[in-house]
């Protein structure tokens, strides 16, 4: 699957990765032959491991603070949903934000969470075959998984 063909079929999600859009989502890409599934998971994957850099996992969540008032840091699940968010955006807002950490910030609110987009691979998976689907991509989508991205974490 081409990123243009990814990022159309993201763009049927509104902005939003929400339940009724992302089930949307797969029932789109489940009338499509497994090989544009697998190719949709593939690219999901990266676009969310290129996310993962520390510029962005290290920002506070927007509208949270600790008890002291200091910022409250993302926890790796809400940086993994709000990297989903991001996607889910769409394809300006995902790459406007490698240039402006700023543009990213938003999404840490606790209004945006994109933990749906996360199943809609292996909904669409199951909607087209009847069948579970236990994948691994050639990327890994956890947080802290990107070598490059979080370089003081190098073993």
């Amino acid at each position: 699957m081409t990123w243009a063909d990814f990022w159309a079929l993201i763009a049927t999600l509104d902005g939003e990765a929400t339940e009724e859009s992302c089930r949307r989502l797969a029932e789109e890409l489940s009338s499509r032959s497994v090989p544009e599934i697998i190719g949709f998971a593939e690219r999901h994957a990266e676009a969310l491991h290129r996310l993962d850099q520390e510029k962005f996992g290290t920002l506070p969540v927007a509208d949270l603070t600790a008890r002291d008032g200091s910022p409250f840091p993302q926890s790796a699940d809400v940086f993994l949903y709000t990297r989903c968010a991001v996607v889910a955006a769409g394809q300006a807002v995902w790459e406007s934000v490698f240039f402006d950490v700023e543009k990213f910030a938003p999404y840490t609110s606790t209004a945006y969470d994109g933990e749906w987009l996360l199943y809609v691979p292996d909904k669409a998976y199951e909607l087209a075959t009847g069948e579970e689907w236990h994948r691994r991509t050639r990327y890994c989508s956890e947080s802290y998984s990107n070598r490059d991205g979080w370089p003081h974490l190098r073993t």
